[in-house]
């Protein structure tokens, strides 16, 4: 199991997603170009002493992030969490290798992002609202995944 991040605009996002990974046990996959400097004060601020126990790979675009998560035996199924998906996070069946890919604060997901993916899924909230957070989100995702695994990847 792991996380990825498409484009970050905020830092403080990124931070807590770091401590996410780092208290799960899952790397974490940042797609740059991000929207601040990578070694950013509020980045390492919101990380606290997680930013060390993470493990964080950096991709320097979507196209070399899709080309590790797709190469050799190590092939991962990319699940974007997604508004407009059609199946509900709850509905769906997570594998343990299954990279759990966010996108931008400002943005989202570009559409040709969307299509490479292997599945989307929504979280569902109440009527009217539009988005959660990024990393709450993420949180919210990775938590359900594994449940549904049995959290095979966390000791």
């Amino acid at each position: 199991m792991a996380l990825a991040l498409f484009q970050p605009d905020i830092a403080g996002n990124v931070g807590t997603m770091m401590r996410l990974a780092a208290c799960m046990a899952v790397p974490l996959h940042i797609i740059e170009p991000c929207g601040f400097p990578l070694g950013d004060r509020q980045l390492k601020r919101a990380a606290m002493d997680y930013g060390g126990q993470a493990e964080t790979v950096r991709h320097a675009d979507w196209d070399c992030f899709t080309k590790a998560m797709r190469s050799g035996e190590t092939a991962r199924r990319i699940i974007a969490f997604d508004n407009p998906a059609e199946t509900n996070l709850y509905d769906f069946r997570f594998r343990p290798g299954d990279v759990l890919l966010a996108g931008s604060e400002s943005a989202g997901l570009p559409d040709m992002v969307r299509q490479a993916c292997d599945n989307a899924v929504a979280i569902p909230m109440a009527p009217g609202a539009r988005s959660l957070n990024v990393a709450t989100a993420s949180a919210m995702a990775l938590g359900e995944a594994l449940r549904q695994t049995r959290f095979s990847t966390v000791a």
